[in-house]
Protein backbone atom coordinates (compact mmCIF):
# COMPACT_ATOMS: atom_id res chain seq x y z
CA UNK A 1 0.00 0.00 0.00
CA UNK A 2 1.36 3.39 -1.03
CA UNK A 3 0.75 6.56 0.92
CA UNK A 4 -2.61 8.12 0.08
CA UNK A 5 -2.20 11.87 -0.40
CA UNK A 6 -5.47 13.27 0.83
CA UNK A 7 -6.91 14.65 4.04
CA UNK A 8 -10.44 13.59 4.92
CA UNK A 9 -13.09 15.77 6.53
CA UNK A 10 -16.28 14.95 8.40
CA UNK A 11 -19.03 17.42 9.42
CA UNK A 12 -17.59 17.87 12.92
CA UNK A 13 -13.94 17.61 11.87
CA UNK A 14 -13.06 19.94 8.98
CA UNK A 15 -9.57 20.00 7.49
CA UNK A 16 -7.55 22.93 8.89
CA UNK A 17 -7.27 25.48 6.10
CA UNK A 18 -4.24 25.80 3.81
CA UNK A 19 -2.73 22.32 4.25
CA UNK A 20 0.33 21.20 2.31
CA UNK A 21 0.36 17.46 1.61
CA UNK A 22 3.68 15.68 1.10
CA UNK A 23 4.63 12.08 0.36
CA UNK A 24 7.94 11.24 2.01
CA UNK A 25 10.01 8.15 1.27
CA UNK A 26 11.97 6.36 3.98
CA UNK A 27 15.45 4.93 3.54
CA UNK A 28 13.96 1.43 3.21
CA UNK A 29 11.55 2.54 0.49
CA UNK A 30 8.31 2.95 2.43
CA UNK A 31 6.10 5.91 1.55
CA UNK A 32 4.51 7.96 4.29
CA UNK A 33 1.74 10.54 4.29
CA UNK A 34 2.78 13.86 5.79
CA UNK A 35 1.22 17.31 5.93
CA UNK A 36 2.24 20.71 7.16
CA UNK A 37 0.56 24.00 7.99
CA UNK A 38 1.91 27.48 8.54
CA UNK A 39 0.74 29.42 11.62
CA UNK A 40 -2.19 31.78 11.68
CA UNK A 41 -1.05 35.40 11.73
CA UNK A 42 2.37 36.91 11.08
CA UNK A 43 4.17 36.00 14.31
CA UNK A 44 5.97 32.66 14.00
CA UNK A 45 7.22 30.89 17.13
CA UNK A 46 8.66 27.88 15.32
CA UNK A 47 7.36 24.46 14.29
CA UNK A 48 5.75 21.68 16.31
CA UNK A 49 5.98 18.17 14.88
CA UNK A 50 3.21 15.80 15.99
CA UNK A 51 4.31 12.23 16.70
CA UNK A 52 1.10 10.24 17.03
CA UNK A 53 0.40 7.09 19.00
CA UNK A 54 -0.34 3.59 17.74
CA UNK A 55 -3.38 3.26 15.47
CA UNK A 56 -3.77 7.02 15.04
CA UNK A 57 -3.90 9.20 11.93
CA UNK A 58 -3.54 12.85 10.97
CA UNK A 59 -7.30 13.52 10.85
CA UNK A 60 -7.57 12.81 14.57
CA UNK A 61 -5.35 15.81 15.31
CA UNK A 62 -7.16 18.55 13.38
CA UNK A 63 -8.26 20.29 16.58
CA UNK A 64 -4.74 20.11 18.03
CA UNK A 65 -3.31 21.47 14.79
CA UNK A 66 -5.68 24.41 15.04
CA UNK A 67 -4.72 25.02 18.68
CA UNK A 68 -1.03 25.10 17.77
CA UNK A 69 -1.50 27.38 14.76
CA UNK A 70 -3.46 29.85 16.88
CA UNK A 71 -0.46 29.93 19.22
CA UNK A 72 1.81 30.97 16.36
CA UNK A 73 3.34 27.60 15.51
CA UNK A 74 3.71 25.93 12.17
CA UNK A 75 2.73 22.25 12.39
CA UNK A 76 4.00 19.05 10.81
CA UNK A 77 1.93 15.86 11.09
CA UNK A 78 2.56 12.45 9.59
CA UNK A 79 1.32 8.88 9.79
CA UNK A 80 3.79 6.27 11.01
CA UNK A 81 4.48 3.30 8.77
CA UNK A 82 1.74 0.71 9.09
CA UNK A 83 -1.08 3.08 10.06
CA UNK A 84 -3.17 5.96 8.78
CA UNK A 85 -2.64 6.60 5.09
CA UNK A 86 1.02 5.59 5.10
CA UNK A 87 2.50 2.51 3.47
CA UNK A 88 2.19 -1.00 4.86
CA UNK A 89 4.52 -3.98 5.18
CA UNK A 90 1.69 -6.53 5.25
CA UNK A 91 -1.14 -7.22 2.80
CA UNK A 92 -3.92 -6.68 5.34
CA UNK A 93 -3.96 -2.90 5.79
CA UNK A 94 -5.90 -3.24 9.05
CA UNK A 95 -3.04 -4.96 10.83
CA UNK A 96 -0.91 -2.72 13.01
CA UNK A 97 2.44 -4.13 11.98
CA UNK A 98 6.08 -3.21 12.26
CA UNK A 99 9.03 -5.57 12.05
CA UNK A 100 10.99 -3.74 14.72
CA UNK A 101 10.56 -0.45 16.56
CA UNK A 102 13.99 0.67 15.33
CA UNK A 103 12.37 1.11 11.90
CA UNK A 104 10.43 4.11 13.20
CA UNK A 105 13.72 6.03 13.18
CA UNK A 106 13.61 5.88 9.39
CA UNK A 107 10.20 7.57 9.47
CA UNK A 108 11.40 10.47 11.62
CA UNK A 109 14.54 10.93 9.54
CA UNK A 110 12.48 11.00 6.33
CA UNK A 111 10.14 13.65 7.76
CA UNK A 112 13.12 15.63 9.02
CA UNK A 113 14.98 15.61 5.70
CA UNK A 114 12.01 16.01 3.36
CA UNK A 115 9.67 18.28 5.34
CA UNK A 116 11.12 19.86 8.49
CA UNK A 117 14.49 21.05 7.17
CA UNK A 118 13.43 22.30 3.72
CA UNK A 119 10.09 23.89 4.58
CA UNK A 120 9.52 24.59 8.26
CA UNK A 121 10.55 27.61 10.36
CA UNK A 122 12.86 27.07 13.31
CA UNK A 123 13.08 26.29 16.15
CA UNK A 124 11.60 22.81 15.84
CA UNK A 125 9.75 21.17 18.75
CA UNK A 126 8.04 17.79 19.18
CA UNK A 127 4.65 16.91 20.67
CA UNK A 128 4.50 13.14 20.97
CA UNK A 129 1.80 10.80 22.27
CA UNK A 130 1.97 7.27 23.71
CA UNK A 131 3.94 5.11 21.24
CA UNK A 132 5.25 8.29 19.65
CA UNK A 133 6.39 9.45 23.08
CA UNK A 134 8.34 6.26 23.69
CA UNK A 135 10.01 6.56 20.29
CA UNK A 136 10.85 10.21 20.97
CA UNK A 137 12.33 9.49 24.40
CA UNK A 138 14.52 6.72 22.99
CA UNK A 139 15.64 9.01 20.17
CA UNK A 140 16.45 11.75 22.68
CA UNK A 141 18.51 9.27 24.69
CA UNK A 142 20.47 8.35 21.56
CA UNK A 143 20.88 12.06 20.69
CA UNK A 144 19.38 11.96 17.21
CA UNK A 145 15.93 13.46 17.84
CA UNK A 146 15.94 16.62 15.66
CA UNK A 147 14.08 18.92 18.08
CA UNK A 148 14.92 21.62 20.61
CA UNK A 149 12.35 20.49 23.19
CA UNK A 150 9.99 17.58 23.67
CA UNK A 151 6.52 17.39 25.18
CA UNK A 152 5.05 13.91 25.43
CA UNK A 153 1.63 12.85 26.68
CA UNK A 154 1.21 9.46 28.37
CA UNK A 155 4.37 7.96 26.84
CA UNK A 156 4.49 4.20 26.42
CA UNK A 157 6.97 3.58 29.25
CA UNK A 158 5.09 0.50 30.44
CA UNK A 159 1.69 -1.01 29.67
CA UNK A 160 -1.08 -1.46 32.20
CA UNK A 161 -3.84 -2.60 29.82
CA UNK A 162 -2.47 -6.11 29.18
CA UNK A 163 -3.25 -8.63 31.91
CA UNK A 164 -0.44 -11.03 32.78
CA UNK A 165 1.92 -8.92 30.72
CA UNK A 166 5.00 -11.03 31.52
CA UNK A 167 3.31 -14.10 30.12
CA UNK A 168 2.07 -12.10 27.14
CA UNK A 169 5.61 -10.95 26.42
CA UNK A 170 6.88 -14.52 26.48
CA UNK A 171 4.00 -15.72 24.31
CA UNK A 172 4.51 -13.15 21.55
CA UNK A 173 8.27 -13.73 21.65
CA UNK A 174 7.72 -17.43 21.00
CA UNK A 175 5.03 -16.83 18.37
CA UNK A 176 7.28 -14.37 16.57
CA UNK A 177 10.16 -16.85 16.65
CA UNK A 178 7.85 -19.51 15.19
CA UNK A 179 7.03 -17.29 12.22
CA UNK A 180 3.68 -15.79 13.26
CA UNK A 181 4.95 -12.22 13.41
CA UNK A 182 2.47 -10.92 10.81
CA UNK A 183 -0.57 -12.44 12.53
CA UNK A 184 -2.88 -10.43 14.79
CA UNK A 185 -2.06 -10.83 18.46
CA UNK A 186 -4.19 -13.58 20.06
CA UNK A 187 -7.71 -12.25 20.46
CA UNK A 188 -7.07 -9.24 18.22
CA UNK A 189 -8.90 -8.34 15.03
CA UNK A 190 -9.41 -5.73 12.35
CA UNK A 191 -11.84 -3.46 14.24
CA UNK A 192 -10.40 -0.05 15.11
CA UNK A 193 -10.49 0.83 18.80
CA UNK A 194 -11.68 4.29 17.74
CA UNK A 195 -14.96 2.88 16.40
CA UNK A 196 -15.94 0.89 19.48
CA UNK A 197 -18.72 2.16 21.81
CA UNK A 198 -17.92 5.10 24.07
CA UNK A 199 -19.03 3.29 27.23
CA UNK A 200 -16.04 1.61 28.82
CA UNK A 201 -13.49 3.14 26.46
CA UNK A 202 -9.93 3.66 27.71
CA UNK A 203 -9.14 6.78 25.72
CA UNK A 204 -11.20 9.77 26.88
CA UNK A 205 -14.04 10.84 29.15
CA UNK A 206 -15.31 13.29 26.51
CA UNK A 207 -18.19 11.71 24.52
CA UNK A 208 -18.22 14.53 21.95
CA UNK A 209 -14.58 14.25 20.97
CA UNK A 210 -14.80 10.47 21.10
CA UNK A 211 -17.73 10.55 18.67
CA UNK A 212 -15.91 12.96 16.40
CA UNK A 213 -12.87 10.68 16.26
CA UNK A 214 -15.09 7.65 15.64
CA UNK A 215 -16.59 9.39 12.61
CA UNK A 216 -13.10 10.25 11.37
CA UNK A 217 -12.04 6.62 11.80
CA UNK A 218 -15.06 5.44 9.83
CA UNK A 219 -14.25 7.91 7.04
CA UNK A 220 -10.61 6.86 6.78
CA UNK A 221 -11.52 3.17 6.42
CA UNK A 222 -8.44 0.94 6.40
CA UNK A 223 -6.41 3.87 7.68
CA UNK A 224 -7.92 3.23 11.12
CA UNK A 225 -6.10 0.00 11.91
CA UNK A 226 -7.16 -2.73 14.29
CA UNK A 227 -5.11 -4.75 16.74
CA UNK A 228 -1.33 -4.98 16.53
CA UNK A 229 0.50 -7.95 15.11
CA UNK A 230 2.59 -10.38 17.10
CA UNK A 231 5.72 -8.71 15.73
CA UNK A 232 4.55 -5.26 16.83
CA UNK A 233 3.80 -6.35 20.39
CA UNK A 234 6.98 -8.40 20.69
CA UNK A 235 9.02 -5.44 19.52
CA UNK A 236 7.13 -3.09 21.86
CA UNK A 237 7.88 -5.21 24.92
CA UNK A 238 11.55 -5.42 24.04
CA UNK A 239 11.63 -1.68 23.32
CA UNK A 240 10.08 -0.73 26.68
CA UNK A 241 12.65 -2.70 28.69
CA UNK A 242 15.16 0.12 28.27
CA UNK A 243 13.01 2.49 30.32
CA UNK A 244 13.30 0.32 33.45
CA UNK A 245 17.10 0.68 33.55
CA UNK A 246 17.83 3.42 36.14
CA UNK A 247 20.87 4.51 34.11
CA UNK A 248 18.78 5.25 31.01
CA UNK A 249 16.74 8.37 31.82
CA UNK A 250 19.63 10.47 33.23
CA UNK A 251 21.36 10.29 29.83
CA UNK A 252 18.50 12.16 28.15
CA UNK A 253 19.72 15.75 27.88
CA UNK A 254 16.92 17.14 25.72
CA UNK A 255 14.59 19.43 27.74
CA UNK A 256 11.52 17.25 28.19
CA UNK A 257 8.06 17.69 29.67
CA UNK A 258 6.08 14.51 30.32
CA UNK A 259 2.35 14.91 30.91
CA UNK A 260 0.77 11.78 32.34
CA UNK A 261 -2.87 10.89 32.97
CA UNK A 262 -4.14 10.22 36.46
CA UNK A 263 -6.71 7.67 35.23
CA UNK A 264 -4.77 6.08 32.38
CA UNK A 265 -5.84 2.44 31.81
CA UNK A 266 -3.42 1.96 28.88
CA UNK A 267 0.04 3.10 30.02
CA UNK A 268 1.28 2.74 33.59
CA UNK A 269 1.44 6.21 35.14
CA UNK A 270 3.47 5.11 38.22
CA UNK A 271 6.20 3.76 35.94
CA UNK A 272 6.13 7.02 33.98
CA UNK A 273 6.55 9.07 37.18
CA UNK A 274 9.51 6.94 38.28
CA UNK A 275 11.13 7.31 34.87
CA UNK A 276 10.62 11.09 34.88
CA UNK A 277 12.10 11.41 38.38
CA UNK A 278 15.42 10.22 36.95
CA UNK A 279 15.55 12.79 34.15
CA UNK A 280 18.20 15.49 34.46
CA UNK A 281 16.56 17.85 31.98
CA UNK A 282 12.93 16.94 32.40
CA UNK A 283 9.86 16.80 34.60
CA UNK A 284 6.52 15.06 34.72
CA UNK A 285 3.13 16.33 35.73
CA UNK A 286 0.02 14.24 36.26
CA UNK A 287 -3.42 15.54 35.33
CA UNK A 288 -5.95 14.00 37.74
CA UNK A 289 -8.92 12.27 36.15
CA UNK A 290 -7.49 12.24 32.64
CA UNK A 291 -7.61 9.06 30.59
CA UNK A 292 -5.01 7.96 28.06
CA UNK A 293 -5.63 10.52 25.30
CA UNK A 294 -5.17 13.82 27.12
CA UNK A 295 -5.39 15.86 23.92
CA UNK A 296 -8.79 14.28 23.17
CA UNK A 297 -10.15 14.85 26.67
CA UNK A 298 -12.83 17.24 27.92
CA UNK A 299 -12.08 20.96 27.98
CA UNK A 300 -11.06 21.28 31.64
CA UNK A 301 -8.38 18.62 31.17
CA UNK A 302 -7.14 20.01 27.87
CA UNK A 303 -6.85 23.47 29.47
CA UNK A 304 -4.45 22.03 32.04
CA UNK A 305 -2.39 20.47 29.27
CA UNK A 306 -2.16 23.72 27.32
CA UNK A 307 -1.18 25.67 30.45
CA UNK A 308 1.80 23.36 30.89
CA UNK A 309 2.63 23.36 27.18
CA UNK A 310 2.53 27.16 26.92
CA UNK A 311 4.93 27.50 29.85
CA UNK A 312 7.43 25.10 28.31
CA UNK A 313 7.39 25.69 24.54
CA UNK A 314 8.97 27.97 23.69
CA UNK A 315 10.41 28.10 27.16
CA UNK A 316 13.45 29.20 29.10
CA UNK A 317 16.36 27.21 30.55
CA UNK A 318 14.94 27.84 34.01
CA UNK A 319 12.59 25.49 35.79
CA UNK A 320 9.26 24.83 34.10
CA UNK A 321 6.58 27.20 35.36
CA UNK A 322 3.13 25.70 35.57
CA UNK A 323 0.30 28.22 35.58
CA UNK A 324 -1.11 28.52 39.08
CA UNK A 325 -4.64 28.37 37.71
CA UNK A 326 -4.11 24.84 36.40
CA UNK A 327 -4.64 22.24 39.17
CA UNK A 328 -1.90 19.90 38.02
CA UNK A 329 0.48 18.02 40.26
CA UNK A 330 4.24 18.02 39.85
CA UNK A 331 5.44 14.45 39.89
CA UNK A 332 9.17 15.18 39.85
CA UNK A 333 10.75 18.26 41.38
CA UNK A 334 13.88 19.81 39.91
CA UNK A 335 16.97 19.74 42.11
CA UNK A 336 19.61 22.47 42.25
CA UNK A 337 21.56 22.63 39.00
CA UNK A 338 19.08 20.41 37.18
CA UNK A 339 20.43 17.17 38.62
CA UNK A 340 18.21 14.30 39.73
CA UNK A 341 18.84 11.63 42.30
CA UNK A 342 20.24 8.47 40.66
CA UNK A 343 17.23 6.34 41.56
CA UNK A 344 17.71 2.62 41.48
CA UNK A 345 15.33 0.21 39.82
CA UNK A 346 12.80 -1.36 42.11
CA UNK A 347 10.19 -4.07 41.92
CA UNK A 348 7.55 -1.41 41.14
CA UNK A 349 8.93 -0.93 37.62
CA UNK A 350 8.67 -4.60 36.78
CA UNK A 351 5.18 -4.75 38.22
CA UNK A 352 4.11 -1.81 36.10
CA UNK A 353 5.51 -3.45 32.98
CA UNK A 354 3.57 -6.60 33.73
CA UNK A 355 0.31 -4.64 33.99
Amino acid sequence: MRAVLQLLATPDNPVPHNPHLVEVTTSDGLRLRAAYWMPEGDAVKGTVCLMQGRAEFIEKYYEVIGDLRQRGFAVVAFDWRGQGMSGRQVKNARKGHVRRFADFRRDIEAVRDQVLVPFMPEPHFALAHSMGGAIALAAAHDSWLPFRRLVTTTPMIALSMVKYSRLAAILVRVLNWLGFGKAFVPGGGATSISTKPFTGNRLTSDPVRYGRNAQAAQAIGDGAIGAPTVSWLDSAYRFMKRFIDPRYAPKIRLPTLIIAAGADPVCATPATERFAARLKAGHAIVIPGARHEILMERDEIREQFWAAFDAFIPGTPEAIAIASSAPVRLAAQQLDGGGMDPAVAGSHDTAALSG
